[in-house]
Order: structure tokens, then C-alpha cells, then sequence
């Protein structure tokens, strides 16, 4: 069960103008569940993504980087983004990469399209070899019920060991029209940013040029996706899609002006919103973490002692337990490399009750006060540095019995 995440309701979630959705049940790795997804866009849509750092990225994520590196040296627009769940097709070498080919090669012929103009997506269990003839086989159902109001069962097709699909909707206005925009995302572990095990995609149906919406995707990705942790693993697949279809009255043409600022504020805002959804999935999540590190010499240093803290098996299963054992977040504190920092100086919260001050715990401390704060579902560490003025802030849940239980029956 979702940390305080209500399941979406799919007659919530918004159509968006310039894109379709449709699913099949193509028996992937299991039968009797929606495991493939096709999204067809307009042909004044623009894309753009990042992806998973990973060395070992799988072969769709060095499709997708082939074809989007494409765009720039052709007039040719994406015109689909198909996924499977089940199968991620990494560690699967030139094998892996046929068949991330021919899975956009059929597509294309069904959709009349180059293979170029398709991205293709893969998540679920590494070093396997993806059954494309089943992938492919389940393409014309899925292109049979594309529909725009289908994000409720799009969300649910790209699930893995997801316990409720995730998506949301919002709606901003700019210069007295009203941009749409719906966004999908999976993962529940081997989360870590840099990208990881999450795929997110996020549609807008404003007109934004490509050299702009490469920039807003980064900045969301920074702001979000970038800044959440379940276990500290970097996965082999994830990326985060920014499509923006064309079909609606907006159009962004410059990152330096007000409607840019305006348009990226509320993309942003909807990622973090998706990003939260993955966290509070987090496999065997019982507790939703924000770690907000302030008064840093610069972004970098705030974002590792966030991590830090949000890392360590330690912290996280005092978290589960509501042990306030709140000596391991110091040391973690301690060993996130930040050599010169002075320890003398720091204080840390939890919530509203002030834990260290000045780097030993505070006279006025109760230890029943930290455990209060400990047995809620959401909880806030604060740590202020006294170093500048820099802020990061990262977001991650605790670390349970059932994490390990998930993760061992994985594959069974």
C-alpha cells in the first residue's frame, strides 16, 4: 500500500490534445496483465529526455538516444513511443538491440511511419532476452484501442512491482489560455537518482520548440526524478519523457520569457508530483522522507549530505522501527564528503523538534519527542549547515522487512 498516495481515478486524469494511448496484453513475462503500451503523437509534437547514467543502459535507452540525436539532423518528428513491461532487454548485447530495432520497425509499418520516429521503452527483469515476437504480436491491439483518455490503463501497463499505477493532471494558464497536461510514471525500487528503475512521461499540449523543451526536461529532471531515492540503485533503463504535442493554443519559443517560466514552473511541479507517487511506492515504503539540507556554501554539498542520509540502511530502518537513533543520521552527515564542514556548527530537526545543536544534542531534547515524530507516515529531517545559503532537498521512504522479501521473490 502507497504512503498517503490515493490510487488515481482515471476520469481525473486529463486528455491531452496531440496524443493516444493504447495497451495489450501481449504475455511478456506473465499472462492476463496489460504489458505493452503505444502512444501515438500528433505530427507537430516535440520530444525530449534524459536518461538512466548507467553504463550498462539497455538497448532502448540506446535506441531512444540514437533516434532523438536523429532529430536534430532531420525534419522527421517522433511519432510514437511504444513500452513493455515485464522484460527491461538489458544485458542482452547485439541480441537486445535487434530487438529493440524490430520492435520499432513493426510499429512504424502499422503506423505508416520510419522506424526512426519511434522510441522504444523496457522495464522488469535484466539479462533475459526480450520475447519481441510477442511484443510485436500484441502491437495491433494496442493500436486498436488508442484512444486520448486511456492514462488510467497507461499507467498501468508499465507497471513492475508497482502496488498501484501512478498518474496526475493539471492545467496552467498562460497569457489567458490554458495549457493541459497529464503525465504517467513506474517504480517502486532500485530507484536512485541520475535516473533508475522509474519511467516517466509527461504530455503538454502547448507548442514548445525542441531546443526548449530539451532545456525544460533537464530542469524538471533536476528537480524531481533527479532528486529521489528508494535503495541507492541506479538502474539500466529509466528515462523520463517530456512530449509536448502542438495541438493547443500555447506556444514557447525562448527559455528567457515569462511564458517559458510559467510553463516550466508548472511541468515541474507536476514531475515532482509524479516523482513523490514513485517514493511513497517505494517496495515495502511504511514512511515517506523529506531530507531538506540548508545554509550550504552550494547546491552540490546540500545535495550530498541529502543523500547521504537518505542512502544509509541504517537511518532508513531506524525510520521503519520509529527508532529515534538519530545518531546515525550525524554519521552519515559525517561520512558524505564534505571534508571541511564544521561539525560544531550544525543543527538537525525532525519536523518541529530540534534534535543537535551546535553538532551535540540539544538540552531541551526528549527522546519521546523524536519518537512521536518518528511514527508518522511523513516525516522531515532538516539539517542546517551554517555555511551559506545553498538548499537541496531529496526525498526517499524507510527500508523494511518486505523490501527484502520483494526483491529476493523477485523473479520467482
Amino acid at each position: 500500500m502507497a504512503v498517503n498516495s490515493p490510487i488515481p481515478v482515471a476520469a481525473d486524469l486529463k486528455p491531452v490534445a496531440g496524443i493516444r494511448l493504447g495497451y495489450a496484453e501481449a504475455g511478456i513475462r506473465k499472462p492476463n496483465r496489460k504489458d505493452v503500451l503505444v502512444m501515438e503523437l500528433a505530427p507537430t509534437a516535440t520530444v525530449s529526455g534524459v536518461f538512466t547514467t548507467n553504463r550498462f543502459c539497455a538497448a532502448p535507452v540506446q535506441v531512444c538516444k540514437a533516434h532523438l540525436e536523429g532529430l536534430h539532423m532531420a525534419s522527421s518528428p517522433i511519432r510514437a513511443l511504444v513500452v513493455n513491461t515485464g522484460n527491461a532487454n538489458a544485458g542482452t548485447g547485439d541480441a537486445g538491440l535487434a530487438a529493440a530495432n524490430a520492435t520499432c520497425a513493426a510499429l512504424a509499418e502499422l503506423l505508416g511511419c520510419e522506424a526512426s520516429q519511434i522510441l522504444p521503452f523496457s522495464t522488469g527483469v535484466i539479462l533475459e532476452q526480450l520475447p519481441v515476437d510477442r511484443l510485436v504480436a500484441g502491437l495491433p491491439a494496442a493500436i486498436a484501442n488508442l484512444t486520448a483518455d486511456n492514462w488510467f490503463n497507461a499507467a498501468t501497463a508499465i507497471m513492475t512491482t508497482d502496488t498501484q499505477p501512478k498518474a496526475a493532471s493539471a492545467t496552467v494558464e498562460i497569457n489567458g489560455k490554458t495549457v493541459t497536461m497529464t503525465g504517467i510514471s513506474k517504480g517502486a525500487g532500485m530507484i536512485k537518482p541520475n535516473m533508475a528503475t522509474m519511467l516517466g512521461y509527461l504530455a503538454i499540449d502547448a507548442k514548445v520548440a525542441q531546443n526548449v523543451l530539451d532545456h525544460m526536461v533537464k530542469q524538471a529532471a533536476d528537480k524531481s526524478f533527479n532528486c529521489i531515492t528508494i535503495d541507492g540503485d541506479t538502474s539500466t533503463n529509466d528515462s523520463f519523457m517530456l512530449i509536448a504535442t502542438g495541438a493547443g493554443e500555447v506556444e514557447v519559443n525562448d527559455v528567457e520569457t515569462p511564458e517559458y517560466v510559467a510553463l516550466a514552473e508548472a511541468v515541474t511541479a507536476l514531475s515532482q508530483k509524479l516523482a513523490h507517487m514513485i517514493i511513497r511506492d517505494g517496495e515495502g515504503a511504511t514512511k515517506f522522507m523529506t531530507i531538506a539540507v540548508e545554509e550550504g556554501r552550494d547546491v552540490e554539498e546540500c545535495r550530498k549530505i541529502a543523500y547521504s542520509i537518505a542512502h544509509s540502511p541504517l537511518v532508513k530502518t531506524a525510520f521503519f522501527a520509529s527508532d529515534p537513533n538519530l545518531g546515525r543520521i550525524l554519521a552519515a552527515i559525517g561520512y558524505a564528503g564534505v571534508n571541511d564542514l564544521d561539525v560544531g556548527k550544525l543543527n538537525l530537526y525532525l519536523d518541529d523538534v530540534w534534535v543537535a545543536k551546535n553538532g551535540g544534542r540539544n538540552p531541551e531534547y526528549r527522546e519521546e519527542d523524536g519518537q512521536r515524530i518518528m511514527k508518522q507516515s511523513e516525516i522531515t529531517i532538516r539539517v542546517k549547515l551554517a555555511r551559506g545559503d545553498a538548499a537541496a532537498t531529496v526525498w526517499t521512504c524507510d527500508l523494511s522487512h518486505d523490501y527484502v522479501s520483494i526483491n529476493a521473490d523477485y523473479r520467482s
